[in-house]
């Protein structure tokens, strides 16, 4: 259960009301929280971004429960209710520091004001029941008879994504990493221009608490710090996952080069990679997303030429060193993102994967002989990940995995790939694949 301060105002709720629709509408959650929570203080910031983003990380163990107690099923109800009963459900049961009476007397006043007194009525037995229920195991399907339902259910991600993961891992570890996924991730500081210790002074110095993780050089921020005051003490950092930091260290750009990101929004991985560089490129589809990485160019003292571009018609005729880090579905990401796995279907994978394809053949003629081509995701699917770098080297011929030294090994597979399993590490997923050019 999760604490995060007494007497949160009626605006909290309806604030977190109105992200989780703009997230079942297809917004991505962080930009609904971004342009939601201006203006609140800092308690009831916290409620909503709390309320929100853990009724989207467990929609599915909740609606599960819920529909126990609706007996004409969740698809009889209007989205606008069913929404609140969510919200409501999460306050009962995850949210220590609301009061069942309160999390059930605010959610009954915001349906009747939806959907009339009758509704009201509805939702108050509904979430009574769902409170004298309790979430226990009991109420999900057996783990062992029908692991696959449990895990979607229980586990709380979409049934297509736990039958495809369990045809490669074992019921146990998908059950880690659903575990993982439904945990509320830590929040990371990486120096560009200090080591690990050094910041961790610079924060103590500041007031705020910090541990190097021993992972590169990321510092694993106490919880409650607010990314912004961890960024005014070590003004020369960035807010970045280990697994994304250590995906631009095994790029090992090497000094004095001439580098293109051509995936580069939001900027962090280019900014610990090229940070030897002699010139360094930053281009993204996105004018909005191009000017965050810029603005985060500016303010951590870097030099970046950045271009709004489509990576497969590339704004340039070559580069010692060409980072890809392409668009995928982001399935090693979904603790931090958790209204990825929502979005994302059964074709998202192939569809991406055949951009991904188009990117790496565009991106690959840039790459004069000798020079590199780093190919990242943050997924965790095959055909997004070995599948696709196996199948553009057979093409290609003439370029050759190589590992760059001082990357931990167990991080690289015998391939020379790195792999990160959030499961494993309590970090973010990720996949690198680090390509020289040999003729």
């Amino acid at each position: 259960m999760t604490e995060v301060g007494t007497g949160a105002s009626g605006q909290a709720r309806r604030t977190a009301f109105q992200m989780r629709e703009q997230v079942e509408r297809g917004r991505r959650l962080d930009m609904a929280l971004q342009s939601s929570v201006r203006g609140l203080d800092d308690r009831d910031r916290a409620f909503a971004h709390e309320l929100a983003y853990g009724v989207t990380r467990l929609r599915g163990r909740i609606d599960h429960l819920l529909a126990r107690h609706v007996h004409r099923g969740l698809d009889s109800l209007d989205p606008r209710l069913l929404e609140a009963l969510r919200l409501g459900s999460y306050q009962l049961l995850y949210m220590d520091s609301v009061p069942d009476y309160a999390a059930v007397s605010e959610t009954v006043d915001h349906v009747r004001s939806l959907a009339g007194r009758g509704a009201g009525g509805m939702a108050n037995a509904v979430l009574r029941k769902v409170a004298d229920a309790g979430d226990g195991r009991e109420n999900f399907p057996d783990p062992k008879a029908d692991p696959g339902e449990f895990l979607a259910t229980w586990g709380s991600h979409p049934r297509w994504l736990i039958d495809r993961w369990m045809k490669r891992w074992k019921p146990a570890e998908v059950l880690a990493l659903v575990k993982k996924n439904n945990t509320r991730p830590g929040i990371f500081l990486a120096p560009l221009a200090s080591t690990a210790a050094e910041a961790v002074a610079k924060l103590a110095a500041a007031g705020i608490e910090g541990e190097a993780t021993g992972l590169g050089e990321c510092v694993r921020l106490a919880q409650g710090t607010k990314p912004v005051d961890a960024l005014a003490a070590v003004p020369a950092a960035i807010i970045q996952d280990p697994a994304a930091n250590l995906v631009a260290r095994y790029a090992s750009v090497p000094a004095g080069t001439n580098v293109a990101d051509l995936c580069a929004a939001p900027g962090g991985k280019v900014l610990v990679a090229a940070r030897g560089a002699d010139h360094t490129l930053a281009a993204d589809p996105s004018e909005q997303r191009i000017r965050m990485v810029r603005e985060n160019a500016q303010r951590t003292g870097s030099t970046l030429d950045c271009v709004v571009a489509d990576a497969r018609h590339p704004p340039i005729t070559g580069a010692d060193v060409v980072l890809l880090d392409v668009p995928c579905t982001g399935t090693g990401t979904l603790g931090r993102h958790p209204d990825a796995r929502w979005r994302l279907g059964a074709d998202s994978i192939a569809e991406l994967a055949k951009l991904q394809r188009e990117l790496l053949l565009a991106a690959a003629p840039l790459v004069p002989v000798g020079g590199l081509l780093v190919y990242s995701t943050c997924t965790l699917e095959p055909e997004e990940n070995h599948d696709q770098v196996e199948r553009f080297l057979m093409g290609a011929g003439d370029f050759e995995v190589e590992a760059p030294k001082g990357i931990q090994p167990e991080f690289l597979d015998g391939r020379g790939y790195l792999v990160v399993h959030p499961d494993q590490t309590g970090h973010d997923g990720a996949f690198a694949a680090r390509l020289r050019r040999t003729g």
